[in-house]
Order: C-alpha cells, then sequence, then structure tokens
C-alpha cells in the first residue's frame, strides 16, 4: 500500500485458535477481542484487505495457525455454513434436515445445520448437502439474498445487464442475484463488469460478500471500494475531492517487456499500469490499481525518463497528471555481428532504438509489435548507417519507472 502519508502498518493482534483434533479447520474463528486482522499473506494494499480486516476483527473469520489467510484458496459449502452462522443472528425458518452425506460427528455437522434451518443454504437431490464441495460464486450470493429475505425491486434482466457475462448466470440463481446486486453485496475484481458467477469463490471473495451483506443490513460501515457493484442506487453518492500531494510515489508496472531500449535523443509513447492502490490515511483509494498513466519517455539529461501527461482510473475518469520517473542512465551497447534475437528477448525498442538495431546489426526484420507505438523505423536506419556500436538506454520497467507526482493532483472519490 501507498500510503499519502506513508504510515506503517500497525503490529498484528495476536489470535486463539481452538482446532479439532486430526483436523485444521480452516474457518474457525476467534473470540472478536483476540481475533488477529492481519496476515502474513494479506499486504496493506490486497484489494479485499479491508474486508478480510473487518470480518475478522467481528470473529466471523481467521487465519491459519502459521499466520496466514490463503485468501485465494477456494471455499466449501461447509466451510461457507460455518461463516454464515457467525455472521448472521437470524431465527430458525425451516426444521433441519439429516444429510446423507454429513455425519453427525463432521466437524461441521451442527454448523450445516443451523444454515439449513435459518435459511442460507439448501441441499441437493437425494438428501445430500456436498460439505466438501467448492461453492461457486453464484452460489454465495443466492445464499446471502435467500438468507437475508431479499428480493429485486426493478426488473431483473435489467439489473443482470450490467455484468457482461450475464448469460453465464444459471437460471435459478438470477432472480437473488439481482437482488443482491441492488443491495451492494455483489463484488467484483479486478473488473466490475465480470461477475464470473460460475468461478469457484475464494476465501477473500466469501469475506467480501459476506461483508457487504452486513453493510446492507445495517450491520456494518461501509468501505470505500472500487469493486463494489453499484446498480439502480436510488441515490447517487456526492463525490469527494481529495488532493493527492505533490511528492507522492505511484507504483507502476509493465506487463509486455521485462525491458525497454532506446536512444538517448528519442521519445517513445508509453502507457504504464498502477501497481498498487494509491490511498489517503484514513483508508480510501484515490488510485485504483489497475489504473493506467499514460505519458512518454523522453530525452534527460545523460539519458531517458518518463514523463505522465493522463491518469486514467478503473472507472473511467481521466486527469491530467504532472509525473516523472528518475533520469535513466543505464545502458547496454549493441556491437555489430550481435544476434537480433538476443537483443529484443522480452524486450521493447523504441523506434530510434529498433533502427539502431538494424543498422548496426544488418537485421530489416525486427517485428512491429517489438517496437513502442508500433512506429516505423526504416525512415531511421540512415541515422545509424556505418556505425560498429551503439550505446542504448535500457530500462526495467519494474524498478525504472516508479514515479512521484510533481503538482498536487486532485481526483474525486466516492
Amino acid at each position: 500500500m501507498f500510503n499519502l502519508n506513508r504510515l506503517q502498518s500497525r503490529t498484528a493482534a495476536l489470535m486463539a485458535l481452538s482446532l479439532t483434533v486430526g483436523t485444521v479447520a480452516p474457518l474457525i474463528t476467534a473470540s472478536p477481542s483476540l481475533a488477529q486482522t492481519t496476515f502474513s499473506d494479506v499486504s496493506s494494499n490486497y484489494w479485499a484487505a479491508q474486508f478480510i480486516q473487518q470480518l475478522s476483527g467481528r470473529g466471523v473469520i481467521a487465519g491459519f495457525p502459521d499466520g496466514t489467510f490463503r485468501p485465494e484458496e477456494a471455499v466449501t459449502r461447509a466451510q461457507f455454513a460455518a461463516m454464515v452462522n457467525k455472521a448472521f443472528q437470524k431465527a430458525p425458518q425451516r426444521q433441519g434436515i439429516n444429510f446423507a452425506d454429513v455425519p453427525s460427528n463432521y466437524w461441521a455437522s451442527s454448523a450445516i445445520q443451523q444454515a439449513y434451518t435459518i435459511g442460507f443454504l439448501s441441499g441437493y437431490p437425494g438428501n445430500r448437502f456436498e460439505p466438501n464441495q467448492a461453492i461457486p460464486r453464484q452460489q454465495v450470493l443466492v445464499s446471502l439474498a435467500n438468507g437475508l429475505e431479499y428480493a429485486p425491486s426493478g426488473n431483473t434482466e435489467s439489473t443482470l445487464q450490467y455484468f457482461n457475462d450475464a448469460s453465464n448466470i444459471a437460471s435459478y440463481a438470477r432472480s437473488p442475484i439481482a437482488a443482491a446486486t441492488e443491495k451492494k453485496i455483489v463484488v467484483n475484481y479486478p473488473n466490475v463488469k465480470f461477475l464470473n458467477p460460475t468461478a469457484t469463490a475464494t476465501r477473500a471473495q466469501v469475506a467480501a460478500f459476506i461483508y457487504q451483506a452486513l453493510v446492507s443490513s445495517n450491520q456494518a460501515s461501509a468501505i470505500n471500494s472500487p469493486y463494489v457493484v453499484a446498480v439502480g442506487s436510488t441515490t447517487t453518492p456526492t463525490p469527494i475531492a481529495v488532493t493527492i500531494p505533490q511528492g507522492t510515489a505511484i507504483p507502476v508496472k509493465y506487463d509486455k517487456a521485462d525491458k525497454i531500449l532506446v536512444t538517448k535523443d528519442e521519445t517513445a509513447p508509453l502507457t504504464l499500469t498502477v501497481s498498487q492502490n494509491v490511498i489517503t490515511q484514513e483508508g480510501s483509494v484515490v488510485i485504483p490499481a489497475g489504473s493506467q498513466v499514460i505519458g512518454q519517455l523522453k530525452p534527460a539529461t545523460g539519458g531517458s525518463q518518463f514523463v505522465a501527461e493522463k491518469l486514467v482510473l478503473t472507472t473511467g475518469q481521466e486527469y491530467q497528471l504532472n509525473a516523472s520517473s528518475e533520469v535513466i542512465t543505464k545502458t547496454e551497447r549493441v556491437n555489430k555481428g550481435t544476434s537480433t534475437g538476443s537483443i529484443v528477448k522480452n524486450t521493447v525498442l523504441g523506434a530510434g532504438a529498433a533502427a539502431a538495431v538494424s543498422a548496426v546489426t544488418g537485421d530489416r526484420a525486427i517485428a512491429t509489435e517489438e517496437v513502442l507505438g508500433g512506429a516505423g523505423i526504416g525512415a531511421l536506419i540512415g541515422l545509424f548507417f556505418g556505425r560498429n556500436s551503439v550505446d542504448l538506454v535500457a530500462i526495467d520497467p519494474d524498478t525504472d519507472l516508479q514515479m512521484t507526482i510533481n503538482q498536487n493532483l486532485l481526483v474525486s472519490v466516492r
């Protein structure tokens, strides 16, 4: 996390776990007063960190004995039943049932019975519960909507049109998911437009869904996350203007190559991706991970420098951005006779660098997809004829392109 005030992370609280002999039940919870809320594998800028922290603080979920949370692990139906019972207090709605595949000594037997009687979960034909089955995302949302007795207030199909993959939602799940969407229970990472209904729900995703269900029933305060789906709201949140101060670091990445080569005197277009959330001291995300920074590599004293021009947030909002990297002065020499393949492997080149490589090596077959912006290089080759070598600025995107804001940036958050 790149906190605007560069706060250090809080010390993790102690966690108490009670374990069943011979079994490690990963969703056993500690008492809220001793609950662990930070985990070694959940960084402070992880997309679901706040959901996990809030829910673990309530004693609804817990980590593993080694201090991890394992956010990407799948959740089984039995584990989800245990979580639901911890999260929601509700009177029984129906008589219990003895599922054929849930023996009385199974670790989650009582949790499954309770989740069934309060209306959050049901079984399958043949009197089976399938406790060890990984639960799909759409089943989690159906469970929460049904358990909280939500029904869509608007047209189901109109609401579901928000999702680009709405056609993949099962018929039984469409009405409950529309209701869950209206209640802002749905959290989609990394793209809010894709529900991925049949994908197995991870521990992080289930934590986000359950927390939002608590918010929907006025049992928890809302978390400002760009991944909460907001459809059919009767009121529009008032945008809040936030100033990101000069000097704030913007962590970025470039996934297309491990290295970029340019000449010292060329300008090349480049689009970078924000790799981590930039947040305020209060925890509001002002620049979400996945946003894009559009700019250029430009000549600078002794080398090259990335100069940002525009910031495009994941929401589509655009801002003019005055930010830049440090000047990159590292060079790589290309000699006559060098294999072009060894130079361009996992590398993209500016048009000038591509022309230099072609002229020095004699290879005219550098592909346009290896050139930034797809620029033509033929007209530039003549500038390098007769040379036996050329020195190019060598840029490591993972370290050299990190930038800082040169002028206060005003953005709107909701």
